[in-house]
């Protein structure tokens, strides 16, 4: 006997309007991101500065990642549809990846730029860099404390908030190289701390890009052993074996999965209180809130296999 189980998140509602407040907040991020870059890329050429221009550079990547994030916070708030039966979740992981991969390239670029003018110093106008530089520090501050709450688990998110951390790093690094300037009219800085943003925000974006990867081949979600799930389930009492499992994520926070489970041929609970029984232990242990599983009292073929390995036609 076969019984074929769904199970949803139940917090639906709240997940919109926690969606819908993200948006807003983005919209803000925006709108102060792209000021921001005009006033820097301004500021960098008047006052030939390799490093508000490489924070201005920054910023330009900052004003689409925020954009790509935006798109994919409504996207994910579209319903299902014939052709897309689960949504439009994985936009948001597609959203960090392109994110990340921006950032490698903007940080490869600022490392070449930084080699050029660090073998020939330029005289940089410093007061009018210092006033500029204080001013991003201010307005990407200002959208950190807007948006970091929302990063913890959202990858989408902690992309385009990795974007303004970088930026918030890159305007201290272009207050204090402005100071020393100031100091020592000592030069060579500029490129040395162009250097340091450009390694703050690589190792940023290859974090983040290796965890999108992660997700898009359909990888267990990490900290999610397949094994470690099986024995939870094993454990129920009315459980005697389970097998094709699969275990895998829609996007940084919605995890599903799905599995055939063979009952004790001597239980006396109901299969909806063993369904209860073993989508309690997979929410509270895994955080897996999507399932979908197949009851069976007589094993299938595919019984002793806990991963199906599937195989190219």
């Amino acid at each position: 006997m076969h019984n074929h189980q769904h199970h949803h998140n139940p917090d639906e509602p709240h997940v919109h309007h926690h969606q819908h407040t993200l948006q807003k907040k983005f919209r803000l991020a925006l709108l102060v991101t792209f000021f921001v870059f005009l006033v820097e890329l301004v500021g960098g050429y008047l006052t030939n500065s390799l490093m508000l221009l490489s924070d201005a550079a920054h910023m330009l990547l900052d004003v689409l990642s925020l954009l790509i994030s935006w798109l994919a916070i409504y996207l994910s708030t579209r319903p299902a549809t014939s052709s897309r039966t689960f949504g439009y979740h994985r936009a948001e992981v597609f959203a960090a990846f392109i994110n990340g991969v921006s950032l490698i390239g903007v940080s490869g670029w600022i490392f070449y730029e930084a080699y050029q003018r660090y073998s020939s110093p330029e005289e940089i106008k410093v007061t009018a860099l210092f006033v500029v530089a204080c001013f991003g520090l201010v307005a990407n501050l200002f959208i950190l404390l807007k948006l970091h709450g929302h990063s913890h688990d959202n990858l989408n998110v902690r992309s385009a908030v990795l974007h303004v951390v970088g930026d918030t790093l890159s305007s201290v690094a272009v207050v204090v190289g402005g100071l020393i300037i100031y100091w020592t009219e000592w030069y060579p800085i500029d490129a040395i701390l162009s250097f340091l943003i450009g390694g703050i925000i690589l190792f940023g974006a290859f974090n983040v890009t290796r965890e999108a990867v992660h997700i898009l081949l359909e990888n267990t979600p990490r900290n999610t052993d397949a094994h470690t799930v099986a024995k939870h389930i094993r454990d129920l009492a009315p459980v005697k074996d389970v097998h094709d499992m699969h275990i895998w994520s829609l996007c940084s926070n919605y995890r599903a999965l799905s599995a055939h489970i063979v009952l004790d041929e001597n239980t006396t609970l109901a299969q909806d209180q063993i369904l209860e029984q073993i989508n309690a232990v997979l929410q509270n242990q895994f955080n897996i809130n999507h399932t979908t599983l197949q009851l069976e009292q007589i094993p299938c073929t595919q019984a002793g296999n806990l991963l199906c390995n599937a195989q190219h036609s």
